[in-house]
């Protein structure tokens, strides 16, 4: 015991009397650990940063002029942490230079962590470095173990959410030896396959097969060699989210309260997982008693009628939200409200019985004021002028508020085609206070100028098309200076110009100019035309072999849009003059040597409720012309039994009939049926004169190739040559029909929906015919053909389309069999 004692006094004075000696220049500075004593700080410096702000470490630090600190004390301990949480340094140091009197003076010498100069990657492709760059972001970073482990993560998550579970990654950190105090890393990747869904088994299920639920699983699917177009690799969001699906399944048949109960994945071999899940359904329950209150705008028995759920229907709570909020045929009660200014009408579903499996409801109601529109603005428009856009939006100031104005201003915005219809948006700002709403409508721009360059072949002649579409075009500023850029826009006008040539033996120049509102108070469009073109044998006028068509022509037009029967009917009045010399032009029309006038007036009804231009979901767009010339037959004395055929066709006559309907109907998520019907009918005045030689009917290949001389309608039907579905004359060349019919459906499916490229695929099943005239007319007597093909839509170049298409008859001179298709700005 004794013994114990002396050693701990020894070790006490031992202890007691440590010191520490500073030399300080002529002055010496003595520290007694054991006998601390108080100091003003009187000033502090760092040393040994590059790159770091002094002033910013000092505080960090937490040492500041005259503050009074014990030497040795906490406070320097405490620095010296405060320094060492930020990850920077690899030494820190902090001295007592001198002092003065009571004053002390510090130096914190700092040795920085060395920083990134570059990095690279082994073991990825160029295009998933370029991806991973940018979430990593590594620019001038210190290297410190969390940036090491931090981009490691990134990187493996980076594979993870492929489907590459086993991803290994690797970094490794080198001295760059031609910078001071700089590091290069090596990402090394090690991928490894991706690992695929097994098999998938479930347990508790009775009313839902197992088949079912994995079909309620969108993105988790089992590896089967017969899905070549279905991913099975496993991604663990895209997982999270399909059990909740399971759920969704379950709820909407009325399982209220299943549950998964427990899910777990474990491994089957390297490359692949096996996944179980048990659930728990629980009992099926059904709609009873449905009741409202708080309603006085509309009655009961109408709100019953909008909700459409019936006592003993299944308790689907998807149906029952639809119903209450979110039609998309806006048939449901929020509209009903909505519609009517009640923009602060809400109603809430409540439960207030459950008995055995059935559900009692209570729709409890708060109609609120009617709100009145107080001001309406648009944002996000650079190029386009406000009053191009205030002048499609339905919701007026002074207006009672209505949802349906909103959703059919959006329809119209889309239909400008200046907008990302995807990205079109609107902000009700409500004002309880004074009963008002301002509507901002936020839109984004996108390009709307297109350019036509392609390349047709018909009439066997290869024939180049070089176009320019300026679809917002601005006329009143065409002499402003600064507003070619490259040309005055920002007014919705569209101006055109386009050229066709093979050569020398055919060449058509066209100028259109169209302004959407004349005037610009009404929605009455204006269009003018100019073309001209010409067909020769390619041997000069002077040469007995020289054969030519010329053609020259003005077509003046104007629109309307009406209210009735709804306001997406509008009526299309045009008059067109064409000039046509031909000399020696044999072979395709009925006379080889004169002129010709054609003198016609269009009249078109359409309508048009679309949702969206490029890629439609909903809506239908139909159209029914009627073409006419003057009955010049009728009231001229010329016998046409007997007459010269260049007298017979001075004066063009005709009556022509057209009927177009497409449908677009969703199927499911983006998948769309198109079905599309087509007619068309070229009558006559006067038996003896007979058909018009011009404005006939071509069917077959892709509507594409060929040009238009004599006002005729080249019409695709894909998987056939192309106008060989067209009557012929006794020499086989192609006169023509004046009869046609053509049925599409096809099946459509996005690829991409960004309006910079918008992508989709599709199918599609054709029928049609042409003849010659009406006696031989036959509507059970089709071509028909099916196929695939592709659309990709550029702002700049418009609808690009691929199709391959197998025609199933044999036509004169053409066999059966497969045919590609190529178009550009349009739609079979």
């Amino acid at each position: 015991m004794i013994k114990n004692l002396f050693i701990i006094a020894i070790l006490f004075l031992s202890v007691s009397s440590l010191k520490a000696q500073i030399q300080l220049g002529n002055d010496s500075m003595i520290i007694d650990y054991g006998n601390p004593r108080q100091y003003e700080v009187g000033g502090v410096v760092i040393s040994g940063t590059q790159f770091l702000d002094e002033a910013v470490l000092i505080n960090i630090s937490g040492l500041s002029v005259g503050d009074s600190i014990d030497v040795p004390g906490e406070k320097i301990s405490k620095a010296i942490e405060n320094l060492w949480k930020q990850g920077l340094f690899s030494d820190i140091k902090i001295i007592a230079t001198h002092s003065q009197g009571k004053k002390i003076f510090f130096e914190i010498r700092l040795q920085e962590r060395p920083r990134l100069s570059t990095f690279n990657f082994t073991g990825v492709s160029k295009s998933e470095a370029d991806k991973i760059r940018e979430k990593i972001n590594l620019g001038d970073k210190v290297v410190t173990e969390n940036l090491i482990e931090t981009t490691k993560n990134i990187v493996k998550n980076f594979y993870v959410e492929k489907g590459y579970l086993n991803t290994e990654v690797n970094i490794v950190n080198v001295k760059d030896t031609l910078f001071a105090n700089r590091e290069k890393l090596t990402i090394n990747v090690k991928k490894k396959s991706k690992v695929k869904v097994n098999r998938i088994v479930f347990e508790g299920n009775k009313f839902f097969s197992e088949s079912k639920l994995k079909h309620a699983m969108k993105e988790t699917k089992e590896k089967k060699w017969w899905k070549i177009f279905t991913s099975s690799k496993f991604i663990d969001d895209k997982y999270q989210e399909d059990k909740n699906k399971i759920v969704a399944n379950y709820t909407d048949k009325g399982y209220r309260d299943a549950r998964i109960v427990s899910d777990s994945v474990y491994k089957f071999d390297d490359n692949s997982i096996n996944i179980k899940i048990k659930v728990h359904e629980g009992n099926q329950y059904f709609f009873r008693n449905i009741t409202w209150l708080g309603n006085t705008k509309h009655a009961s028995l109408e709100l019953n009628n909008i909700l459409g759920i019936k006592k003993g229907d299944i308790y689907d709570q998807s149906v029952l939200d639809q119903h209450l909020f979110m039609s998309q045929n806006g048939r449901d009660v929020s509209s009903l409200y909505m519609d009517d200014g009640y923009l602060f009408f809400s109603v809430t579903p409540v439960e207030i019985n459950v008995e055995g499996d059935s559900i009692d409801l209570e729709m409890r109601i708060y109609e609120g004021k009617q709100a009145r529109i107080n001001k309406v603005t648009v944002s996000g428009n650079v190029k386009t002028n406000d009053r191009v856009i205030m002048r499609e939006i339905r919701t007026k100031p002074g207006q009672l508020f209505s949802r349906a104005d909103i959703i059919r201003t959006q329809r119209e915005l889309a239909q400008l085609g200046y907008f990302d219809q995807e990205k079109l948006g609107v902000n009700p700002i409500p004002n309880p206070a004074d009963g008002t709403v301002d509507i901002d409508y936020t839109v984004e721009e996108k390009p709307a100028d297109q350019l036509e360059l392609s390349g047709g072949y018909g009439a066997n002649q290869l024939v180049g098309t070089l176009g320019i579409s300026f679809n917002n075009f601005s006329a009143r500023n065409f002499f402003k200076k600064g507003a070619w850029r490259p040309l005055p826009s920002g007014d919705g006008q569209k101006l055109s110009l386009r050229a066709q040539t093979n050569g020398k033996y055919y060449q058509s120049y066209n100028a259109s100019f169209t302004e959407p509102w004349l005037g610009g108070r009404k929605p009455n469009s204006f269009s003018v035309t100019l073309f001209h073109s010409i067909q020769t044998s390619g041997y000069t006028s002077d040469n007995f072999a020289h054969q030519s068509i010329k053609i020259s022509g003005i077509s003046l037009g104007l629109g309307k849009r009406l209210k009735k029967p709804d306001d997406y009917f509008t009526i299309y009045h045009d008059v067109s003059y064409q000039y046509y010399i031909l000399q020696n032009y044999g072979g395709t029309f009925l006379f080889s040597n004169g002129t010709s006038n054609n003198l016609s007036f269009q009249e078109t009804i359409s309508r048009n409720s679309i949702d969206a231009p490029i890629y439609p979901r909903t809506g239908s767009q139909l159209s029914f012309t009627l073409q006419l010339t003057p009955p010049y037959s009728l009231f001229n004395s010329i016998d046409y039994k007997t007459a010269s055929d260049a007298k017979k066709y001075k004066f063009i006559e005709y009556h022509k009939w057209k009927f177009t309907s497409s449908w677009f109907t969703k199927l499911a998520g983006n998948l769309v049926l198109n079905t599309k019907i087509q007619y068309g009918f070229l009558g006559l005045y006067n038996r003896n004169l007979g058909a018009s030689p011009f404005e006939r009917f071509y069917l077959g290949g892709d509507g594409l190739s060929g040009f238009s001389l004599d006002g005729r309608e080249i019409i695709a039907l894909r998987g056939y040559e192309n106008n060989s579905v067209t009557p012929q004359n006794k020499n086989g060349a192609q006169i023509g029909g004046t009869i046609f019919d053509k049925y599409t459906f096809e099946l459509r499916y996005p690829v991409s929906l960004n309006p910079s490229a918008t992508i989709y695929f599709l199918s599609f099943a054709e029928a049609g015919n042409s003849w010659l005239n009406f006696k031989e007319f036959n509507p059970f007597s089709m071509k028909r053909s099916v196929g695939v093909g592709i659309r990709i839509f550029l702002p700049v170049f418009g609808l690009l389309g691929l199709d391959y298409g197998y025609g199933f008859e044999d036509i004169p001179g053409y066999p059966h069999g497969g045919h590609f298709h190529f178009s550009i700005g349009q739609q079979f």
